[in-house]
């Protein structure tokens, strides 16, 4: 087998979500910022948070409206 290609590894590398919560996992990478994690998914808390990607919701909400013309 090849030695030496596989990448460093963090035991204890930090995770910063958007909502500023913060934890440590085990990755290939030392820092890691996400948009969304367990405190503040939508699935985990049981409300009704939109998730914008790219103005998405706009775009539906336009065309819905058109539609109801």
């Amino acid at each position: 087998m090849k030695e030496n290609i596989h990448p460093k590894y963090y035991p204890d590398a930090r995770v910063k979500c958007a909502c500023g919560n913060t934890f440590t996992v085990g990755s290939t990478k030392e820092f890691i910022e996400t948009e969304i994690c367990s405190k503040c998914h939508p699935f985990y808390t049981g409300k009704e948070k939109l998730v914008d990607t790219m103005g998405r919701i706009e775009k539906f909400r336009k065309r819905l409206a058109k539609k109801a013309q």
